[in-house]
């Protein structure tokens, strides 16, 4: 991800350091100190706090961690966040560490609805340190606790304020950039000219780390993150009372606005602090005090209001995930009365299978007795056929023993011959028998001619066609061996 050369320790002596570029921004940096591990989220004890008025629940309280490892390059892990962390337009697992490296590209939380980018967008960049010092986003070094009381500490003289101014602008500025949220601490500053040339959000870092300044919420402002967008129209949809949810946003949505007043109120103050003592280092301490005691009361306000904010978010983020169960119960009977409701319209067309399948078995079973019906019928007819038929070929053998049988071998007819005496014989045995006699082997009367009967001889051949293999070879052979002593 990114370029080949990786995020190493940067040298500030140098001029040059790493950090993360807002895109699209020339405020809110993230800062990347060598050997320290920098935090990020909405909550109090991280490094860098970033909550957005629009949309408080995009970055989780401890979204995500940045440190380096042992070889000193820069890493990042999701610290299971709610949105995500994305490197490179990918989304990172929770709690698996990947290393980044010059001009990847960071994103914090998903784009909004009719967005294309996300809120909180980064760049890795190593820059000289004057160009990134100024754009710098200040650290929430100071964890904000719940129902603090007031505290009372030493106020600085004017003797001490000025030792302070005298002590030069650099050192005047680490000692603004100190000023704690606690209540009932004081502003401990000095007037030097460097101090007012400042911008107001270098003065206190609390001021700036609650809210993005107004470049930000200029440059970058989207509606809230998807989740949270979709729970709300499910919840307006489904849930019996809405009106809780929304009078706490609209309460939440109240209490920003206060807050951020006071913020610009405490800004002013703190500027006005600054002009006064260096328009008066010598005279009128109690103007100073007085002043400082005003900004040290807004202090106290906007803390108490910071942790009555944050209690208020907690208990939204409560109700929300108490709504989404009970949507998610919801989905779930819903799911349930749905899959009955499918189960019974199945019941029901099975049933519906069922009876067109036994009609259509009834349908089935009479055409199977119409068909056998049919068949006992035609075999029975078939059987009469058969009958007959057997019949004819006994009669027809009765005729062929009896009629066309020669008396004197017992054969069917081979060439057939009729006499004058209108009996019939064999061609070959009349011949045979013409040797011996010249009668009629039957009724005795002189053969004076003989006639070949070409109708018996086909009405035979026809008749023997029609019977077995046997007869018909039989008398194939009785043909042949005639044949072969008539011309012998």
């Amino acid at each position: 991800m990114g370029e080949p050369g990786s995020l190493v320790r940067g040298d500030r002596a140098g001029g040059r350091s790493w950090c993360l570029r807002r895109v699209g921004m020339n405020a809110e940096w993230l800062l990347l100190e060598d050997g320290d591990e920098v935090t990020v989220g909405r909550g109090f004890g991280v490094t860098y706090q970033l909550v957005s008025k629009i949309c408080p629940l995009m970055i989780s309280r401890n979204h995500c961690v940045l440190k380096q490892n042992a070889e000193g390059q820069w890493t990042i892990m999701d610290n299971k966040s709610l949105n995500g962390v994305w490197l490179n337009r990918e989304r990172l697992e929770p709690l698996e560490v990947y290393s980044i490296h010059k001009g990847d590209h960071i994103q914090l939380g998903v784009p909004l609805e009719n967005k294309e980018n996300a809120e909180y967008e980064y760049e890795v960049i190593e820059e000289d340190w004057e160009r990134i010092y100024p754009c710098l986003a200040p650290k929430n070094d100071h964890i904000i606790g719940k129902n603090k009381g007031l505290r009372t500490k030493r106020k600085f003289s004017l003797d001490e304020l000025e030792g302070l101014g005298a002590e030069g602008p650099s050192n005047l500025k680490c000692k603004i950039s100190k000023v704690s949220c606690e209540p009932g601490q004081p502003v401990k500053s000095s007037g030097k000219s460097e101090v007012a040339s400042h911008p107001p959000e270098y003065l206190d870092p609390k001021l700036t780390s609650f809210e993005p300044s107004e470049k930000t919420t200029g440059a970058h402002v989207s509606p809230g993150p998807v989740e949270v967008v979709e729970l709300q129209q499910k919840k307006q949809k489904k849930t019996s009372n809405p009106s809780a949810s929304q009078s706490s946003l609209d309460l939440f949505r109240v209490t920003m606005s206060r807050i951020l007043k006071l913020k610009t109120q405490m800004q002013e103050k703190q500027v006005s602090v600054l002009n006064v003592k260096k328009q008066t280092q010598e005279g009128n301490s109690k103007m100073i005090v007085k002043m400082e005691q005003e900004l040290q009361d807004l202090q106290s306000q906007l803390c108490a209001e910071q942790a009555q904010q944050q209690a208020r978010v907690e208990q939204l983020e409560k109700t929300f995930q108490e709504e989404e169960q009970h949507l998610q119960g919801l989905e779930k009977e819903q799911g349930e009365e749905d899959l009955k409701q499918q189960l019974a319209q199945a019941l029901q067309e099975h049933q519906a299978l069922m009876e067109e399948l036994n009609r259509s078995k009834k349908d089935f079973e009479a055409i199977l007795q119409a068909k056998n019906k049919e068949l006992e019928q035609t075999k029975e007819e078939k059987e009469k056929v058969q009958a007959q038929k057997e019949e004819v070929l006994s009669h027809m053998n009765d005729v062929l023993e009896n009629e066309l049988q020669c008396i004197i071998c017992s054969e069917y007819f081979i060439e057939a011959v009729t006499l004058n005496c209108a009996h019939s014989f064999c061609s070959y045995c009349i011949n045979e028998w013409m040797k011996r006699k010249i009668e009629c082997p039957i009724c005795r009367k002189d053969i004076k001619s003989k006639t070949h009967s070409l109708v018996l001889d086909n009405c035979i051949n026809k008749m023997v066609d029609n019977l077995s293999s046997e007869v018909k070879e039989r008398r194939i052979v009785l043909i042949r061996e005639r044949k072969a002593k008539r011309l012998s």
